[in-house]
């Protein structure tokens, strides 16, 4: 890490945005083909989970999300095609904060993830 302030959290999914990808996803994870532990941390069957909606409503900085392929090219560039991901944005760098394993270590609990991403911020922002 660096002695950089946080200007953003970023999560990349292990998944495609398009209409097939989006499809393809939701029917490999029905069945047990597919997994993306960030999904499972953020999204239920069909739509955001509500306790997701309200912690990244309420964070003193933006947690963005996008999917593999609608990723910004430094963030692609940091992720280093490793999904799912959580990277920081500070003023010189985007680096990987939490990769797949650790994001599987919170064992699809959104309120221990949430935590998880409060606590960052504060460290990484300080003292006000």
């Amino acid at each position: 890490m660096t002695d950089s302030k946080i200007i953003e959290l970023i999560g990349v999914y292990d998944a495609d945005s398009t209409l097939r990808g989006e499809i393809s996803y939701w029917m490999g994870a029905r069945i047990g083909r597919t997994h993306c532990s960030l999904c499972e941390l953020t999204h239920g069957l069909f739509t955001k989970k509500n306790e997701w909606k309200e912690c990244s409503q309420n964070l003193v900085v933006p947690f963005l999300t996008f999917h593999r392929n609608d990723a910004p090219v430094d963030v692609l560039e940091a992720a280093k095609g490793n999904f799912p991901v959580v990277l920081m944005r500070s003023p010189e760098q985007v680096e990987v904060v939490l990769n797949n394993e650790q994001l599987e270590q919170f064992n699809k609990s959104t309120s221990q993830f949430a935590e998880w991403v409060r606590n960052f911020i504060a460290d990484e922002l300080g003292p006000p």
